[in-house]
């Protein structure tokens, strides 16, 4: 049996531990936010947070993360106000939506660790593809979430509208 903890819930999981941790989430977890891109790592459409760091959960074994804190985009922000959704939101980024978890789930992980990004490092973080080419949108969105994740700018979103804010 497989233990660590998902989205602050401990979970044990009786699948065999080479069992991707993308399908773990998605089957046996019902987590489906994850989503299944490619499988090889390239796409980042499965990136979840495991300790701080974001991960292509199609690339970790279950047994590879025993005793790790996972977070995925459901355990990101419950109520979806997160600074990187709801600059995602206010700048209009999402399109078809499929690759949008897991490019929250690197941006989160990005301004953990860097709360002021320029957009260099912001294009190296996001590694993330996405078939809808949102890239500069994508940019500018992220360099927004940091501004509201330090406090120098606040978005205000009203029934999943954002409805004030600084470049509104």
């Amino acid at each position: 049996m497989t233990k660590f903890t998902v989205n602050n819930q401990p979970v044990s999981y009786k699948l065999d531990p080479a069992t991707p941790l993308l399908w773990a989430l998605r089957d046996a977890s019902n987590l489906t936010g994850t989503k299944y891109g490619c499988g090889t790592g390239e796409c980042g459409a499965c990136t979840v947070d495991i300790d701080g760091n974001a991960v292509r959960s199609c690339q970790v074994t279950i047994g590879g993360v025993e005793g790790t804190f996972v977070t995925t985009i459901e355990g990101l922000s419950a109520e979806g106000n997160h600074p990187v959704q709801q600059a995602l939101l206010a700048e209009n980024v999402v399109q078809c939506g499929y690759c949008i978890p897991g490019i929250v789930m690197s941006a989160a992980a990005l301004l953990r660790k860097n709360r002021n990004p320029s957009d260099d490092d912001i294009r190296a973080a996001i590694t993330n593809l996405c078939r809808c080419s949102i890239y500069p949108r994508l940019i500018e969105a992220i360099a927004r979430a940091a501004r509201v994740a330090r406090g120098d700018e606040e978005i205000v979103i009203d029934r999943g509208i954002p409805v004030t804010g600084e470049g509104e």
